[in-house]
């Protein structure tokens, strides 16, 4: 197996890495690798942080394990590698009458990744959480190959969802796709005119897939407004998509000034009727809207961007709105800004949802936004919520210890799973994850 240095980041590009990265392709290769020098396996780096860096260090870039293994057209339970990606397995199964049962914001994110952060969708409030539809994992330690279930190896398997990769390299997974009726979306969007008339749409929804955009500039009488997205599976077939367009270069620093922010998200905000509109979108364009601009992380120029997000219990929406007013007097968030509504679905010992209100806000890398990031989770701890690590680039050990009641029992498996610590990442070292309190 060939290592070869390489620069790299998270998706928010503010935090970046050089380390030795191998490339398998066969499953005889990956096992090589991972015997040869343990070390973490990355993806596609969607992690807006370090969850997927190792510093001068090793890692095992899992993009090229990505084969469909098997799959049962009548009960709809797929085996893939971990390198395969959400976007794909939806580009291929959906035409067949399945379709993943969670999908994050990305169709560039892998499932080895899915596993690892224990994602969320647009249906949380409905299905759960990404870990709670495996049915199985294979996970290489070493020399050693370990498969577990939420049966067998029940406390490893536990550990592993959003265990962000410290119980073994995850080879392979067995999940369980949800029936479609073809692969296009009926979309609602609604105005929401501030925040209790956009909380009071969360709470209302009946549909399976509900989603708020929040206008993060927003302040007195209109603050929370937004608009809110609501969608159902149907049966058709739209054109092909437009060809993606590509952000060539950084952009400068004056793109996301406060006035230009302000402006677009008007703008945004007005182009839904007040009386609401229906449409037919390709699961694609709902799912993941962002993929049809590459690199789109560039918008925020050379210095890249953070992003935060958090969930707060449903009795701290008080809380979650004194944030709001925070972020929108700090006149530093970008137009994308997201407010949803979560069940009480998760996987494992750290995965990131809870019954709740979820906020998500990009922040260009500026020396306000940290401060402001700070005071955010602060808030967040003091309300019993949560930060999300697939997101997180800030945050502090204790802080992150004291929002996840149940870390030391993943402490306990990881270390159990990986004695020599050979998986840690710069995400875990930054936090001191491995150490119980």
């Amino acid at each position: 197996m060939v290592w070869k240095n390489n620069e790299y980041s998270g998706w928010g590009r503010v935090l970046k890495a050089s380390a030795e990265l191998a490339r398998p392709e066969r499953a005889r290769s990956l096992k090589a690798a991972v015997a040869q020098h343990p070390c973490p396996a990355i993806g596609n780096c969607r992690s807006y942080g370090d969850a997927p860096l190792n510093d001068g260090g090793r890692a095992i870039d899992m993009t090229r394990m990505n084969r469909i293994i098997d799959f049962d057209a009548d009960t709809g339970v797929v085996t893939v590698e971990a390198g395969i990606t959400i976007g794909d397995l939806a580009h291929v199964f959906a035409p067949r009458g399945w379709l993943p049962a969670v999908m994050p914001g990305t169709g560039f994110a892998t499932v080895g990744g899915c596993i690892a952060q224990d994602v969320h969708g647009k249906n949380h409030h409905n299905e759960g959480s990404f870990g709670q539809h495996v049915l199985s994992v294979t996970l290489l330690n070493g020399d050693k190959r370990t498969v577990a279930t939420p049966t067998r190896n029940a406390a490893l398997f536990r550990a592993t969802m959003g265990g962000i990769g410290q119980t073994g390299v995850i080879a392979e997974t067995k999940l369980q796709l949800k029936p479609c009726p073809g692969d296009v979306m009926m979309v609602t969007e609604r105005r929401a005119e501030d925040w209790d008339d956009h909380l009071a749409l969360l709470d209302g929804s009946q549909a399976t897939y509900c989603v708020g955009w929040i206008d993060t500039t927003a302040k007195g009488a209109a603050l929370g407004r937004g608009v809110i997205e609501e969608a159902e599976l149907a049966a058709g077939l739209l054109p092909k998509a437009k060809p993606s367009k590509k952000i060539p270069l950084d952009a400068p620093n004056f793109a996301l000034a406060g006035p230009v922010v302000r402006a677009f998200n008007n703008a945004y905000y007005r182009r839904v009727p007040s009386s609401g509109r229906s449409s037919v979108k390709r699961i694609d364009d709902f799912f993941f809207p962002l993929d049809k601009i590459h690199d789109w992380n560039r918008l925020y120029g050379k210095r890249g961007f953070y992003q935060f997000q958090n969930v707060v219990p449903l009795d701290q929406a008080d809380a979650l709105k004194a944030m709001l007013e925070l972020i929108a007097g700090a006149g530093l968030s970008s137009p994308l800004a997201v407010l949803k509504r979560m069940g009480p679905g998760r996987a494992g010992h750290m995965s990131f949802p809870m019954e709740g209100y979820t906020l998500a806000v990009d922040f260009p890398a500026r020396d306000a936004a940290v401060d402001l990031i700070a005071m955010l989770e602060d808030m967040t701890m003091d309300a019993g919520g949560r930060l999300y690590l697939a997101k997180d680039a800030l945050a502090t050990g204790p802080a992150i210890k004291a929002m996840y009641p149940e870390h030391g029992d993943w402490v306990k498996q990881v270390n159990k799973a990986d004695p020599d610590h050979a998986l840690e990442t710069d995400m875990v070292r930054r936090l001191n994850l491995r150490e119980a309190e």
